[in-house]
C-alpha cells in the first residue's frame, strides 16, 4: 500500500524564504519513498512524502517549525493512494 503524508504551514510576514528553508533542512528517518517541496502565495510552504506503508503506520513527519517563522501551526493530512485512473 501506498500512502502520502502532507505538511503546510504559512509564514509569518516576511519570513516565507526561511520557513521554506527550515522545512527543506527536515531530515525524517528513515528517508521516504519520495519527498516533494513546494510553495504557493502568501507565504505557504507544502511537504508531501509518499511511503510504502499502510495508512495507519507510524512514520516520522515534520516537526512544529519554529513559532517566530510560522503564522499558524502546520496543518497536516494523511492520503491512502487508489492508484492512477
Amino acid at each position: 500500500m501506498s500512502v502520502a503524508l502532507m505538511w503546510e504551514a504559512r509564514a509569518g510576514a516576511g519570513r516565507g524564504p526561511e520557513l521554506l528553508a527550515w522545512a527543506r533542512a527536515q531530515t525524517l528517518e528513515p528517508a521516504p519513498l519520495r519527498r516533494e517541496t513546494f510553495q504557493a502565495p502568501q507565504d505557504r510552504v507544502l511537504v508531501i512524502t509518499w511511503w510504502d506503508a499502510a495508512y495507519d503506520a507510524d512514520l516520522p513527519e515534520l516537526a512544529e517549525p519554529p513559532v517566530e517563522l510560522a503564522a499558524r501551526p502546520p496543518h497536516r493530512w494523511r492520503f491512502e493512494s487508489l492508484g492512477q485512473g
